[in-house]
């Protein structure tokens, strides 16, 4: 189950961006942008605020990457963070015969690469520093992780 929603941000001024349209694509996000929110080196932030062109090397197409996390330190850096379950960030293991499973997590791993390759281009150009955040990064800068099975879905 994919857990998002609306997030309701606190800091109107700090957010880049339409504070009332933040959407979370998952639990780990929605506490990044809480953790975002709290730290007082950090200026200003946004959600999808950002986007990246680049060429997927599955269909060789120009698409759109909207970057998960933007925000600017105090001290002038900035930062494009993509948040990612670790196993994500590495290509599937080949099993003895192709699954459809194996197939999908396959292309999903290439798209990310496109994706990232694109990212780190645009953030030298920019000024920035593009990150891929797993959960290990989360848990060391003290951002609780919530797993999907322990949060409760809201009720309809």
């Amino acid at each position: 189950m994919t857990y998002k929603g609306k997030y309701a941000v606190k800091d109107k001024k700090k957010y880049v961006g339409d504070p009332d349209k933040v959407v979370y694509r998952s639990l780990w996000e929605r506490q990044t942008f809480r953790w975002v929110e709290n730290q007082p080196h950090i200026i200003e932030w946004g959600s999808e605020e950002v986007v990246v062109p680049y060429i997927c090397e599955t269909d060789r197409k120009v698409h759109r990457y909207f970057i998960d996390l933007y925000f600017k330190t105090a001290d002038g850096k900035k930062y494009l963070i993509e948040i990612k379950p670790a196993k994500e960030t590495k290509p599937p293991k080949k099993p003895s015969r192709q699954t459809k499973r194996y197939l999908s997590e396959a292309l999903t791993y290439v798209k990310n690469q496109s994706k990232w390759k694109a990212a780190h281009k645009f953030a030298q150009e920019n000024g920035a520093t593009f990150q891929v955040w797993t959960e290990d990064t989360l848990k060391s800068l003290g951002i609780k992780i919530i797993s999907p099975r322990a949060a409760k879905p809201k009720k309809k």
